[in-house]
């Protein structure tokens, strides 16, 4: 090592003085080092994300504090190396540290085998880290000039910590604005609307840092004629007189013939104002979705209408009004998730047909955006409105869904939402009578039963994507049932009748036995495998779990026991005590569908958990309500504080990943990574 460069060394130590024993021996041997003391182990991450050491020294570090450093330093920084220094140590000793992640072990009273082992550490992490670097410099050269030749027409902007530093013609344009002085060395926030401030931020950290793929964000543009206008950004890394930077691109709209024909085709189906589907075409859109089943999650309808909309019109005029309805549309629009479904229904009711993992997210959607039309300013025929809507919703059957019936539902809710005042979302009270419910389980009970004895169940894998850049192999796992043609029946329609039936350990037994061997054959680096309440209450679990790990052969850390925090927090007891059991075998715990309990701060300091799953419906419309993603961040601070890992739930779309990376989550699942897929074990 020819480098005179003073290497950054953390030291963790209780005292300050093996920091300076430390310091002293590396620099007599000609190894300029700067030591930082870190006194406490969970001021480790911290100092890992500022100082960007090259090398992690712990000094007589408890079992417990290694496993605890090494896995801090795993999720901020993997490729530092870690080295363990003792008093006196034996070899048993050494292969413990190196278990618990460390490199190797040292003492300090033999400092030629210290000098030796940093040296040879620091050569080989260095030398990584050049290859890795030459490696993502030609990844990122060859993935720009690919940009470059393919969107050669498009508006591009180039980003280097947070303002503008060059522009081409095209982005000029787009903007309205004459000369491209007028933008060098503004800050790009300012060309976007507040709701795209939070996700621009979060998607530019996450380019420079490569790990933003091809995905597309939408942004509310602020033309200089004051206007604004919705864009599509394609964010690319790039390069500006030597220094990183990040490209901002609006596609160009290339001629294709086909797609010009369809989208004639599509405009005149559309209302030309609002650009949402007229009523005939929603209708019957409607019913071809409603004709295949869902992959996964639910379809609901929902009826909104604007509050008081006779007394509006009245106020402002019938032409007036319709440049509100126009506007409200555009709202809507904003809003609208990938898959989700917009159109006209009567004169001043919009139809929507939405599709989220449960009826609880689309109702959460439905809120976020009631609570953003009553923060609108509609500016309307020179005059500020603020008018507030109301919004009922249905949530299609899983078998057999009639669209007259779904609309229908909607409309009566709707309507009792004007009867209590408006400004707020109502479900249809449409459920099933016990008698129906009684023969509804006869039926399944029979299905369910069948099933496990034909074994005509099978596991489905979603990916779950960590925004720390880690390579690791983690999944969510859940169960599909087949029926007599093969055809797969998803868990809403045989879960709840399972519920009741007490055949719910049977079915997490069949699932837990599969996901054992799944964790056997392919090794991924983490399962998600969820737990009813009736097995979390089950006192034999885990001595069936115990000859299932043995007989597998799988590896128990590769396990991660789920359930909801609503059973854990029923259940609190039976929760501390399955995850004392679990801690003593490693398998992992967490709880899924976290922060909308009663108490979820409190569930916290009872149970010390690996993960918390934050729930999907705090995803739905985050990125335009500042106070769900503060809610958000609290529950990220808090988790980082116990060193529990955070996972978001259902991420369906950019700008929601974009958020959730600025927060701080750390892993995130949903359709935006992956659609369930079904497990096969190969031979």
């Amino acid at each position: 090592m020819t480098d005179t460069t003073a290497v950054p060394v953390l030291v963790q130590s209780v005292s300050r003085d093996p920091v300076e024993t430390l310091n002293s021996l590396l620099r007599k041997s000609g190894l300029a080092v700067h030591c930082t003391w870190i006194p406490a182990v969970q001021d480790v991450p911290d100092a890992l994300e500022q100082l960007n050491p090259e090398l992690l020294v712990a000094f007589a570090p408890s079992s417990k504090d290694l496993i605890e450093i090494a896995s801090m330093r795993d999720q901020m920084a993997s490729a530092v190396p870690l080295i363990v220094v003792r008093d006196q140590f034996t070899e048993a000793q050494v292969g413990e540290d190196m278990a618990g992640g460390a490199r190797d072990t040292v003492a300090v009273a033999n400092p030629d085998h210290v000098q030796a082992v940093i040296r040879r550490e620091l050569r080989a992490f260095r030398m990584e880290r050049t290859l890795t670097n030459t490696l993502r410099s030609a990844q990122d050269y060859r993935h720009q000039l690919e940009t470059v030749l393919r969107r050669s027409n498009d508006a591009i902007a180039q980003v280097q910590e947070g303002i503008v530093v060059q522009v081409n013609t095209s982005w000029l344009e787009l903007f309205g604005i004459a000369e491209a002085s007028a933008l060098i060395g503004q800050p790009a926030m300012d060309l976007f609307d507040v709701e795209t401030q939070i996700p621009l931020k979060g998607a530019l950290a996450a380019c420079l840092q490569g790990r933003w793929s091809d995905h597309v964000l939408k942004a509310g543009a602020l033309l200089a004629d004051g206007s604004a206008v919705q864009l599509e950004l394609v964010l690319a890394g790039g390069d500006f007189e030597g220094e990183p930077c990040v490209q901002l691109i609006v596609p160009a709209n290339k001629r294709d013939d086909k797609q010009m024909a369809s989208d004639l085709a599509d405009a005149v189906l559309q209302d030309p104002a609002t650009g949402l589907w007229t009523r005939r075409q929603m209708l019957r859109l409607c019913n071809t979705r409603l004709a295949t089943p869902p992959a996964g999650g639910v379809r609901c309808l929902c009826m909104l209408r604007p509050d008081k909309f006779t007394q509006l019109t009245r106020e402002i005029g019938v032409t007036a009004s319709e440049e509100f309805l126009t506007e409200m549309a555009s709202l809507v629009r904003a809003m609208l998730g990938p898959n989700d479904l917009a159109g006209h229904f009567g004169a001043s009711s919009l139809l929507l047909m939405l599709e989220r993992g449960n009826a609880r997210d689309a109702e959460a959607w439905c809120e976020g955006l009631i609570e953003r039309v009553a923060k609108h300013n509609f500016q309307i025929a020179d005059k500020d409105l603020h008018v507030t809507c109301s919004v009922g919703l249905a949530t299609a059957p899983s078998s057999d869904p009639n669209l007259d019936t779904l609309v229908q539902e909607g409309m009566d809710a709707a309507q009792r939402t004007a009867e209590r005042g408006g400004n707020q979302v109502l479900v249809s009270e449409q459920v099933d009578h016990d008698t129906r419910v009684l023969a509804y389980d006869q039926v399944w009970v029979k299905h369910i039963k069948a099933a496990l004895a034909d074994n005509r169940f099978h596991l489905v894998q979603q990916p779950i994507a960590s925004l720390n850049g880690d390579a690791q192999k983690v999944y969510d796992v859940a169960v599909r049932m087949l029926d007599l043609q093969g055809r797969e029946v998803l868990p809403s329609e045989f879960l709840p009748a399972a519920e009741r039936n007490d055949l719910m350990k049977s079915i997490d037994r069949w699932v837990l036995g599969a996901a054992l061997a799944f964790a056997a054959k392919r090794q991924p680096d983490l399962l998600f495998v969820r737990l009813s309440k009736d097995s979390l209450v089950d006192t034999t679990l885990m001595s069936w779990l115990d000859v299932q790990l043995k007989n597998s052969l799988a590896e128990p850390q590769r396990l991660c026991l789920q359930v909801t925090e609503d059973v854990a927090a029923r259940h609190l007891q039976p929760t501390q005590r399955l995850l004392a059991e679990l801690r003593k075998r490693r398998v992992r715990l967490a709880l899924e569908h976290f922060g909308t309990g009663r108490d979820s701060q409190g569930l916290l300091s009872a149970l010390p958990l690996d993960f918390l799953k934050i729930d999907g419906s705090l995803m739905q419309g985050l990125s335009g309500n500042p106070e769900m993603q503060e809610r958000v961040r609290v529950i990220v601070d808090a988790a980082r504080k116990r060193s529990i890992q955070t996972v978001a739930e259902r991420i369906e779309d950019a700008n929601t990943m974009a958020i959730v990376w600025q927060l701080g989550v750390q892993y995130i699942q949903g359709y935006l990574v992956h659609a369930p897929e079904e497990v096969v074990l190969k031979s």
